[in-house]
């Protein structure tokens, strides 16, 4: 258990689990075809497969709906190939949730029936209807999740999210601004801003004046996968569940929306890779604390730093990070095998699935 850090030391130990599940809720947002926001996906084009073909990655350690695993220009791998490797590991089930990708994956899923987001800096990202139903179909699935397992860990594969949980964050009084983390190491906080700044100009224009609730926010500036996540932890705390916020700084739009909600948080966690709380360019804990004083963050060490492969040392030095649940998928391997799994025995496994995925690839 030496490879995961925790905010708050009884969070481990209160933490255990048994039988946990892992779910993958893919989206999109038209926020993310902004030049320069987002390396998900090899160009604009390609950034509407990165979700489904993540998903598809998890369940067969290939893709369908694009010829290659996904990756950045230069060879970088998306992390869902971090998540595949625990989630197998560990022997942790898998669920996909749709929640407005743009491109459908050709493997098993529960679909939420939602539209993809809008470019917020031209419109509205999503009509209030969708929002609330992302949210209730949210609630039931969280509801039937905590009676199946332990513990549930939710993650997320949408490119440009962290553009919209900085929107959502403002909308919702935490000055989220120089505060979220970003896949490449040159965090574009200004271009995000900038973004952010367009969309609340845009709303003032409109005429429209105070945001008066989370899910107006998410309606104005936010995703489908956030009232779909924060619908999912609240059907799994209202049923005494255990869950894990599975990912980096989008996680904590999660927590300010559930916290405005009124939802209680006792149960909730943040699940991260150390990639992201080491990050000088962004502050998890920060915004996380802004939202909540009660929500402690576990980060995950992974060694990628001393893989022999020059992709995956990428991680260590910034790029992609976190994203598809990795640090949660990870954390809960290590803490349902007691420890037997350690943050070098993933690394090396890490590296076998790279060889199979992305070098075979090549060759």
């Amino acid at each position: 258990m030496q490879d995961i850090t925790a905010s708050d030391r009884l969070a481990v130990k209160s933490f255990a689990t048994k039988n946990p599940v892992f779910v993958c809720v893919i989206s999109y947002t038209a926020t993310s075809e902004i030049s320069g926001l987002t390396v998900a996906g090899a160009n604009a084009e390609l950034v509407k497969y990165t979700s489904p073909a993540d998903a598809e990655f998890l369940y067969c350690g290939r893709c369908s709906c694009i010829d290659v695993v996904p990756a950045t220009p230069d060879g970088k791998p998306t992390p869902a190939l971090i998540t595949r490797t625990a989630l197998q590991l560990a022997r942790i089930p898998l669920l996909v949730v749709d929640a407005g990708a743009k491109v459908k994956p050709s493997i098993p899923y529960v679909s939420f029936g939602v539209e993809p987001g809008r470019n917020i800096m031209n419109e509205n990202a999503m009509d209030i209807s969708n929002v609330k139903r992302a949210f209730e179909h949210g609630e039931l699935l969280g509801k039937q999740l905590a009676i199946m397992s332990d513990l549930t860990v939710v993650g997320e594969s949408i490119p440009g999210g962290t553009t919209t949980a900085l929107a959502v964050l403002r909308a919702l009084g935490i000055d989220a601004r120089f505060k979220v983390s970003s896949s490449m190491p040159e965090n574009p906080h200004n271009l995000k801003n900038k973004v952010v700044d367009s969309a609340i100009e845009r709303v003032i224009a409109g005429g429209i004046g105070r945001i008066n609730s989370p899910f107006e926010a998410i309606s104005t500036f936010g995703d489908p996968m956030m009232p779909s996540v924060a619908g999912i932890a609240s059907g799994v705390l209202s049923a005494s569940g255990k869950i894990m916020l599975a990912g980096g700084t989008q996680m904590s739009a999660i927590v300010a929306i559930l916290k405005h909600l009124g939802r209680s948080l006792n149960g909730l966690y943040i699940g991260t890779t150390t990639y992201v709380t080491k990050d000088p360019s962004s502050d998890l804990s920060g915004l996380v604390r802004m939202a909540s004083e009660q929500v402690p963050i576990l980060s995950c060490d992974l060694h990628l730093g001393e893989s022999s492969k020059p992709g995956l040392q990428a991680f260590a030095k910034g790029f992609v990070k976190e994203g598809v649940g990795a640090g949660g998928a990870s954390i809960v391997a290590i803490t349902k095998s007691k420890g037997k799994i350690t943050g070098k025995k993933l690394m090396n496994a890490i590296e076998k699935e790279y060889e199979a995925s992305i070098e075979a690839a090549w060759h």
